[in-house]
């Protein structure tokens, strides 16, 4: 009652959202501030100017929403096209500032895996904004991280996004994954971001021999990781069910075979039965192509297909 008396007061709203904090530790208190979500992001909204409201306003959110997920609450409902409209625009007013963006980039990476949440972004045209992000703090881990968790919640399930659009998208992902190649959190959700945007059929025959050495970089750099190479084996059987361009650079790539590295991640996780048939399909891909089988045999690949059979006979 208080935040919509004086919504025109800035150091009002500043003042409520800190009083609201103090009520984070209250489990009995979270279905309420869950309820309060649209306000405070109207508040943000109509105070946009204020770079403290839009830092506060984010923390308060992330903390509300993420307690939230763990209790199971419905949060769902409370994440409609206001709220997301409200967060796109303070992103917008403020986009050169690098604290608050590695704020509301997370708060976007988390609330993006609700369904409706996902589709109001994309409504709202939050993928450009999250690609200029990407290229104006390369440098910033989290910021990268969460623009590439928000980008594969949009791409993965949706046919109607602007291919030109997501073709752009391409060139920020891969400057992700080679900026951040050593960070593994990064590194896998750049891999998730890049296998959605191949299924997508967004990549062009130029991009197919950079992204498959990409891919395989991180590979090596994380292979004790197994969500990273779970996503790294899907983005490259994607690549190779595309490409014979992407196949040869597989077998042939200047710091080592991927053949190789696929079987070293195999015995790295070979109790994993979700990597292992990540494996197997990326397996499968490279079957299809003549000149690639020799390559295979002689890394005896016969003999790994044999020993998963073995672990896994039900596979």
């Amino acid at each position: 009652e208080f935040m919509q008396a004086y919504w025109d007061r800035e150091e009002a709203q500043i003042k409520a959202v800190e009083h609201l904090a103090s009520f984070l530790g209250d489990k009995n208190a979270l279905p309420s501030l869950l309820t309060l979500t649209e306000l405070i992001t109207s508040a943000m909204k109509t105070h946009i100017d204020s770079l403290k409201l839009q830092i506060d306003g984010c923390r308060l959110l992330l903390e509300i929403l993420s307690q939230a997920l763990e209790q199971d609450l419905d949060v769902e409902t409370r994440l409609g096209d206001n709220v997301i409209s409200s967060l796109l625009e303070t992103v917008r007013e403020h986009s050169e500032n690098e604290e608050f963006l590695s704020l509301v980039c997370t708060l976007l990476m988390m609330i993006s895996a609700c369904e409706v949440a996902a589709e109001n972004l994309r409504k709202a045209g939050a993928i450009p904004d999250l690609l200029m992000i990407i290229r104006n703090f390369l440098h910033n881990e989290q910021i990268c991280l969460s623009c590439c968790g928000v980008l594969w919640s949009l791409v993965v399930s949706e046919n109607n996004v602007d291919q030109a659009l997501l073709k752009s998208a391409v060139c920020a992902i891969s400057a992700v994954l080679e900026e951040h190649l050593q960070n593994g959190m990064v590194a896998e959700t750049a891999c998730s971001a890049l296998w959605a945007l191949s299924l997508q059929g967004c990549l062009t025959e130029n991009e197919y021999e950079s992204t498959t050495a990409l891919l395989l970089g991180a590979l090596r750099m994380n292979l004790e990781r197994p969500v990273l190479v779970k996503n790294a084996c899907q983005a490259l059987a994607s690549l190779l069910r595309l490409s014979e361009i992407a196949a040869f650079r597989f077998v042939t790539d200047s710091k080592g075979s991927g053949i190789k590295l696929i079987k070293d991640a195999y015995h790295f996780h070979c109790d994993d039965p979700e990597v292992v048939e990540n494996i197997c399909t990326l397996i499968n891909e490279m079957a299809q192509y003549d000149d690639i089988v020799p390559d295979m045999v002689s890394q005896k690949m016969k003999e790994l297909l044999s020993e998963i059979k073995s672990r896994f006979p039900s596979s």
